[in-house]
């Protein structure tokens, strides 16, 4: 039996796209978002909370009785919001802490893979400057290293600069640019191939793996500049096979599933695997406890059936597989930023035409950092809005989406050009395969 009322917490892109599929499952629930935005309140009640209180979520969820809360983003599940509501008899989907920590700790995700056996690159994690410094060299270029916490999206370098990786570590060591989450940094050898992203829903024993997609890190055409937080997706990933799906989960989700459970902390919710796929062979780059962003805007138009029925399922503990199954076609979306995303954001850009997009090339807009303001919408955070399109296949979305972007006005705001291009667009050398981008953590 699915829930009746829904309360998605967050206030992105990806808890509206949570949101507009929930509202579209068989049995019509009702759809509560928190804190929300401006945009997704066009659509959805949003009600005011903060997220770093969990008594406050717990309070809003009992006025309003909500039968069940989808918890999106990955702060609060590492703070252990889906602890304290489930203390209070709540049901929530979304991991305990101490199996959020897959995500919060890069250097504890590495040591879940070793003792489950899952194949990652070689990686060592690192306090001390000096130490770090010399460890460059065993490494070699490319040099990736990431923050081991949560570092909203800019946690992570790849570089063949030495100079440039000893700015990081001092950044993260030092200068204490991310903070605590900073701290620790992990030092990784350098994987090329096909990246890719595969979620499962997990009970913390059977898991439900949803569509494959392929989400673009880089903030310019071509793959390159710094990392952001995704600046668009297509799903299904044209990298990930039926068969290599199967073994994802096979040799993947299910010995991380049962490593969890060995250490009493059962995985329930999204484990989000961030892939490398070299010469066919699956590698881990990352884990996300949630669902991915901007993935889920790709994802959701690709699931028919009931998702509150998979997601309730899951949080007691006891998963429907039957609850969806896949659609057919192809989905895409585009972010639209700040112009100075994501070293910065100006907070000075307006969209124009959103609404007229989305009637005229029949996309879906899902709002992010956007705020109404004298009628037009004004861009508030890094990534304002992602316009996505489901089509027959991934070259029509494409160009539904491309299409409404041509349509839009405004200033002080921009989008990549080659989200879901065809390979024969890249080199085979390009930027576009060069790995261990990962995390946007």
């Amino acid at each position: 039996m699915a829930a009746k009322r829904i309360l998605v917490v967050g206030a992105g892109g990806r808890e509206h796209a949570l949101a507009w599929r929930l509202a579209r499952d068989p049995e019509r629930p009702d759809v509560l978002v928190s804190p929300g935005n401006d945009g997704i309140a066009q659509s959805f009640p949003c009600i005011p909370c903060d997220l770093s209180d969990p008594s406050g979520v717990i309070a809003l969820a009992r006025e309003h009785s909500v039968d069940l809360a989808v918890i999106g983003p990955e702060a609060p599940l590492a703070d252990g919001l889906s602890d304290a509501l489930a203390a209070a008899g709540l049901l929530a989907f979304g991991p305990s802490r101490a199996a959020a920590r897959l995500e919060a700790s890069k250097a504890f995700a590495k040591e879940i893979l070793r003792e489950a056996g899952v194949p990652t690159a070689q990686g060592e994690a690192f306090t001390d400057p000096a130490d770090a410094k010399r460890a460059l060299a065993r490494f070699g270029p490319p040099y990736v290293i990431k923050a081991d916490g949560l570092a909203a999206g800019k946690g992570v370098l790849v570089t063949s600069d030495r100079a440039e990786a000893e700015g990081f570590l001092a950044d993260c060591l030092e200068h204490h640019r991310f903070g605590a989450a900073g701290r620790r940094v992990l030092i990784e050898r350098f994987l090329e191939g096909e990246e890719a992203s595969v979620m499962a829903v997990c009970d913390g024993e059977r898991f439900v793996v949803l569509p494959p997609a392929r989400d673009y890190k880089r903030a310019l055409d071509g793959d390159r500049g710094p990392n952001t937080g995704g600046m668009g997706a297509v799903a299904p990933a044209a990298a990930v096979s039926a068969a290599l799906e199967a073994e994802i989960g096979r040799r993947i989700v299910r010995p991380v599933l049962e490593a969890m459970a060995r250490r009493g902390a059962p995985f329930r919710g999204v484990l989000y695997c961030g892939l490398m796929i070299e010469r066919g062979e699956p590698r881990v780059l990352e884990f996300n406890v949630r669902f991915g962003d901007p993935e889920t805007q790709v994802v959701m138009p690709m699931l028919e059936g009931s998702l509150g029925r998979l997601l309730e399922s899951t949080a007691r503990g006891a998963i429907d597989p039957g609850a969806v199954k896949r659609a057919s076609g192809a989905a895409v979306a585009v972010a639209l930023v700040d112009r100075d995303y994501p070293e910065a954001v100006s907070g000075e850009g307006v969209i124009a035409g959103l609404e007229e997009a989305e009637r005229r090339s029949s996309v879906t807009v899902f709002h992010a950092g956007t705020a109404r303001a004298d009628g037009s919408w004004r861009v508030r955070g890094g990534r304002a809005a992602h316009v996505m399109a489901h089509d027959a296949d991934a070259a029509a979305a494409r160009v539904r989406v491309y299409s409404a972007i041509a349509g839009l006005g405004g200033h002080g705001w921009r989008f990549r050009s080659d989200i879901a291009a065809a390979p024969s667009r890249h080199a085979a050398g390009s930027p576009e395969r060069a790995g261990n981008v990962g995390s946007r953590t």
